[in-house]
């Protein structure tokens, strides 16, 4: 958690909202010479008598200070203005976006990746008059916000925290605003997940709520109830619980288990986002000018003999016993994820140690892109054990060493996705891919900004692995399932 103060101080008039720093000072001016208006006033008789100057007004110490620093305070903002300039369909969204809470508390600003969201609503609370601003984002996005809010120099004061630590905040009532980024993380059904109870809990007072994501239903209409769940005005706070909403919202359908049949609620129906459309407000890429053209590449590497030998031994025996681990693939979804690990180079055992039996994907990346400044997406974990054994000192986890030095960065594929800017990265490199059509297409827009007109994004394919077959799957926006391995590689 990180908290930062604004430029607003005590002992100055409170700016009204929609004002400018021109305004407030004009205000300011206009007030000040009212109260030190004047009036002649004859004192003395005869000859002795004269005129001098008295207040109209009778104005006591205090009043005169927080006249003197209002002046003072504003006419320093004007000298010294915010750094961001906002772009006009910014300025419009900051606008309509204040209207719609002001008329409905919560507003879900849908704006795609890079068309800014993140400072649109920094933007509205400054519009909004905001005094204590309470962010919630992903923990890498963290530093970007910080730097948002240092050029901004809001009034407000920000502070800034990842979901998993939201249990750690104190005195939430004195939050007037939440900012609930990355609002689909918060989309789990049919039970609420982690971090859509903590969000309930923190605006149980009733603060303005703005939810950001530019796919706030990546894989299902389903997933927006519990992402305004705990919002008292949200459009269906008729319904109690999610199955309640369901009866309504969703064709419900089952799917056998393990030969059980199981409820599923993904099929909700288009008239959930027909609900939200009076809190929404949606931006694009085209509606923002952007013009990128992301060209893909596929390379293909030719992986060890035995890292095939293993991949092929545990698809015929579904077991491999050595002399202190083993690996186990005794169901279709172990088998699935342990060939995923396999063909990119590294293992999880049974025992939960990981091994690295294989760095050709390392070395093939390292000597193909060594002379340019990359951002390097991984799947597992010890692909990174892998990454950093091959680079060196010459790999980076953290966006403030990216953007500081000459050093590549490796993200893995989740955490990195979302929220972040990979804009001085001369390309991406995927070392794996990931089963999600989220993570495929928010990843590779990480590099996307307005003046950025080409990218190029590479994935590495190892040579008969089973990447293809999951790429072909997410392209076309479907997750790669079980269903999608069975068939692929004939298990039944």
């Amino acid at each position: 958690m990180q908290k930062f103060k604004g430029v607003f101080r005590e002992g100055v008039r409170e700016r009204n909202i929609g004002y400018s720093d021109y305004q407030m000072h004009r205000q300011c001016s206009l007030y000040f010479g009212v109260m030190n208006k004047t009036k002649k006033v004859k004192v003395g008789r005869g000859k002795n008598a004269i005129f001098k100057e008295e207040k109209i007004y009778i104005e006591n110490a205090e009043t005169e200070k927080l006249n003197l620093h209002s002046l003072e305070h504003y006419k320093n903002l004007m000298t010294k203005p915010s750094k961001i300039k906002f772009r006009d369909y910014q300025k419009k969204i900051i606008v309509q976006g204040s209207e719609l809470l002001i008329l409905n508390n919560f507003l879900y600003l849908t704006m795609e990746v890079r068309t800014g969201k993140t400072l649109t609503s920094l933007g509205i609370a400054q519009l909004l008059n905001s005094k204590n601003v309470l962010f919630v984002t992903k923990k890498r996005a963290i530093s970007s916000i910080e730097n948002d809010f240092t050029l901004l120099r809001p009034d407000f004061d920000l502070t800034v925290i990842n979901y998993e630590s939201l249990h750690k905040v104190e005195d939430v009532g004195n939050f007037d605003l939440v900012v609930c980024d990355e609002a689909h993380c918060m989309g789990a059904f049919p039970k609420p997940n982690r971090n859509s109870r903590y969000i309930k809990e923190v605006i149980k007072h009733n603060p303005y709520v703005i939810l950001l994501s530019g796919t706030p239903t990546p894989e299902s209409y389903s997933q927006m109830y519990h992402q305004v769940w705990g919002i008292k005005n949200n459009p269906f706070k008729e319904y109690s619980n999610f199955y309640k909403f369901a009866k309504r919202f969703i064709k419900l359908s089952q799917l056998k288990i393990n030969g059980m049949m199981i409820n599923t609620y993904k099929d909700g129906l288009i008239d959930i986002l027909s609900e939200m459309n009076k809190y929404t407000i949606s931006y694009t890429q085209k509606e923002a000018g952007f013009k990128v053209d992301t060209k893909e590449h596929i390379l293909n590497v030719r992986m060890k003999d035995k890292t095939y030998d293993i991949a092929k031994r545990l698809k015929k025996d579904l077991v491999i016993e050595g002399k202190e681990e083993t690996i186990l693939a005794d169901t279709s979804v172990k088998l699935m994820m342990k060939l995923h690990q396999i063909y990119s180079g590294t293992i999880k055992f049974e025992s939960g140690k990981s091994m690295i039996i294989d760095l050709s994907k390392a070395k093939f990346i390292n000597d193909n892109f060594y002379d340019k400044k990359i951002g390097i997406f991984y799947k597992f974990k010890q692909e990174l054990a892998a990454i950093k054994e091959v680079y060196k000192d010459n790999i980076c986890t953290d966006l403030d060493t990216f953007e500081n030095t000459d050093k590549s960065i490796a993200l893995q594929i989740i955490s990195g996705r979302e929220g972040i800017s990979l804009k001085q990265a001369e390309a991406l490199v995927y070392y794996n891919i990931d089963f999600s059509a989220t993570s495929y297409w928010q990843s590779r827009d990480r590099m996307t900004t307005k003046e950025r007109l080409k990218s190029d994004v590479y994935w590495i394919f190892s040579e008969g692995g089973m990447e293809k077959d999951i790429y072909k799957a997410v392209i076309k926006k479907k997750d790669y399932t079980i269903n999608h391995f069975k068939k692929d590689y004939a298990i039944y």
